[in-house]
């Protein structure tokens, strides 16, 4: 896998200048176009994940919202979380001979022969929100996103605060995201890196792929609740799903929040509500709102300009505890 820790922050120039497969879905482009570029407009190829979490309905209106104030033409597909679907979709705007293309890799692997492709054509890649494993990096010219073991890290720093007053074991259950998907893989190994070297009390008794979603959240949760009816802490790899856990957390008979601590990623408005009612006591957040700054990525790489970018352009991004979500709550954009 990439090592992610290896790239930089984006350089002070970039930042101061401001067919699909028959199952995935394809909303309208931006522009009458049906391929390539007319005149000056940049067309623009995104293929995303899917739609799977509030935060991914964040990050595809940010992409919609910047493209259009952009003034870029954007062909958008949802490839419903099948990276059979998104492959068509990056073949489909390779023979649309659009300028750029940019998508979220269901994935982390299996990306070589597309990518290759889009190459040979001339059109560049950029990554958004996840990365991928290649065997030849100039395959795809910079990677806009979150550092996911950071994350994991982060989340597992905040269980040590909201577990500062516990006496006793901590067994951890822990929701998982998509198999094979680079935040699953990084977020777990971030948390479990804190978690080795902190308390030795701390243990994960279960851990399971809810595929980011609430339905699996639930599901999975209530799976784990009859195995193990002692888990006491609960870490999800995204909000959505530690709501849909809570809902199973509830139907047990148990508190959640308070017989089950609760620390998620992500940061979405229904995960702030959650945390003010007392269910989720810390949330590391995961900023969706790529869209201004891909849309800047995708002018600079146009302009021939994609070696000026460094390899990785990473988000901001903030800690949440149970009692600040009542304050920031107003002020969430997503």
């Amino acid at each position: 896998m990439l090592d992610r820790r290896s790239f930089l922050a984006l350089s002070a120039a970039t930042a101061a200048a401001g067919g699909l497969a028959a199952c995935a879905k394809k909303s309208d482009t931006a522009s009458s176009g049906s391929s390539g570029s007319s005149g000056g407009t940049i067309t623009l190829g995104f293929s995303q994940v899917g739609s799977e979490s509030g935060w991914r309905a964040a990050n595809t209106q940010s992409v919609k919202d910047a493209a259009k104030a952009a003034g870029i033409n954007l062909k958008f597909s949802d490839a419903q979380q099948k990276q059979e679907n998104q492959i068509s979709a990056i073949r489909n705007y390779i023979a649309q001979k659009v300028d750029v293309i940019a998508f979220s890799p269901v994935v982390v692997t299996g990306w070589d022969a597309v990518l290759k492709e889009a190459k040979a054509a001339g059109i560049p890649v950029v990554l958004t929100d996840r990365s991928v494993e290649t065997s030849d990096s100039s395959l795809y010219v910079t990677l806009v996103g979150s550092d996911f073991e950071i994350e994991g890290e982060r989340a597992a720093h905040l269980l040590e605060k909201v577990l500062a007053d516990h006496k006793g074991a901590v067994k951890i259950a822990q929701l998982e995201g998509t198999t094979g998907a680079a935040p699953a893989i990084e977020r777990a190994k971030g948390f479990k890196k804190v978690m080795d070297a902190s308390d030795p009390t701390w243990k994960i008794v279960a851990s399971q792929s809810g595929d980011f979603t609430r339905a699996g959240g639930k599901q999975v949760m209530a799976a784990f609740l009859q195995a193990h009816s002692d888990i006491n802490v609960l870490f999800a790899h995204n909000d959505d799903m530690a709501i849909g856990a809570i809902q199973s957390i509830q139907a047990a008979g148990k508190k959640p929040g308070t017989d089950i601590k609760i620390v998620s990623i992500d940061g979405v408005h229904d995960g702030f509500v959650a945390m003010t009612k007392g269910q989720i006591n810390a949330i590391a957040e995961c900023n969706p709102l790529l869209g201004p700054q891909l849309m800047d990525i995708v002018k600079t790489v146009h302009a021939g300009k994609g070696s000026t970018l460094e390899r990785w352009i990473k988000t901001k991004e903030g800690d949440y505890m149970a009692a600040q979500a009542a304050a920031a709550l107003p002020t969430r954009k997503y």
